[in-house]
């Protein structure tokens, strides 16, 4: 891999770009602020996101990808180039070749996206690989040996579980719920109990505060204050939430994620399934954060769960370093 190759998580929330030997340097949150008058891009990454919720009539803050796949191109290329721009000096002419990590499952059309999108905005070679498959690269398992490990990926838009053998998914799962899905489930639940309209950034502090999915004293105990727009007067409110409550609401997409897991180990060959029993069950992602998933992981499955050190760079490592593993990325889609 030559030192401007590329590995990019083109996460729904955020985006992250690896360079072998530089690492992670690029985190930031997938949001363009877009001049609805001119078109023009105003911001791109962190500056964006704050203005999510914030922005006057004529400036709009969008996030070009909904669970896990391009949903505006023109925007989403816009912030690939903008991201790409930021990994090569001003002087170099070299198209770096990139890889990029995309849920399982997607559809030819979202693929041929994401690929056209790449090449646009500057690559010379784009590949795409499951993010799965990446972050079991990018957490250095070794997967090209004949032994099964199960990957649970839970993203912003998707969560993906595969079970991974010989340098290939073997089985897997993809639903499109996760961290999106639990910050509008706690919107919902503040306005159904305490008649208070959230915006989806305050939703996302609440998750990262309290947010939690397994009942602990320890947990019942956590409290963040909340400010809102009463439904009733249109006037700013301020509420205390508890972490029993978030616990409470998150159930709904934490019982769908659980299942596809399920889903995912009825359907595992019996001798891989005995591997993921020794190994035990990955997860990585942001939402592997979740306070208490590990342990409702382990209660549902009677699997034990590894959590890898740091669950939010595994994807963009794993497609930077594929390009090291010449038979995965044989068969990684190519175009020229």
């Amino acid at each position: 891999m030559v030192k401007r190759d590329l590995g990019i998580d083109l996460g729904t929330a955020n985006t992250l770009v690896y360079v072998r030997g530089k690492g992670i340097v690029i985190n930031e949150p997938s949001v363009v602020a877009i001049n609805t008058e001119t078109g023009e891009i105003l911001k791109v990454g962190l500056e964006a996101k704050m203005m999510l919720g914030k922005t006057p009539a004529s400036i709009m803050a969008v996030r070009p990808l909904r669970d896990g796949v391009i949903a505006d191109y023109d925007v989403a290329l816009a912030m690939l180039k903008y991201f790409i721009g930021k990994t090569r000096p001003s002087i170099s002419f070299l198209r770096p070749r990139v890889v990029i990590g995309v849920p399982i499952g997607i559809t030819n059309v979202e693929r041929r996206a994401i690929l056209e999108a790449g090449l646009d905005a500057g690559a010379s070679k784009v590949f795409l690989i499951e993010e799965p498959m990446a972050s079991a690269i990018g957490i250095d398992l070794d997967v090209e040996e004949p032994n099964g490990n199960m990957i649970v990926d839970i993203g912003g838009g998707t969560t993906e579980v595969a079970v991974i053998s010989l340098g290939s998914i073997v089985v897997w799962d993809s639903i499109r719920i996760a961290g999106d899905e639990m910050d509008e489930a706690i919107v919902q639940y503040i306005r159904e109990m305490y008649r208070l309209s959230i915006g989806e950034r305050t939703a996302e502090r609440i998750k990262i505060d309290i947010g939690n999915v397994y009942p602990e004293p320890e947990y019942d105990s956590l409290e963040t204050v909340v400010t809102g727009i009463d439904l009733s007067s249109g006037l700013p409110r301020k509420i205390v939430i508890r972490g029993g409550e978030i616990r409470e609401a998150l159930m709904g997409p934490v019982s769908a994620i659980i299942e596809s897991i399920k889903s995912t180990l009825e359907r595992t060959p019996p001798e891989l399934a005995t591997d993921i029993v020794e190994r035990g069950i990955v997860t990585v992602g942001g939402g592997s954060l979740l306070r208490g998933i590990d342990k409702l992981i382990e209660k549902e499955t009677g699997i034990k769960v590894v959590k890898v050190d740091d669950p939010l760079t595994c994807v963009a490592k794993g497609a930077g370093k594929a390009l090291e593993k010449v038979d995965i990325l044989k068969r990684l889609q190519q175009v020229d």
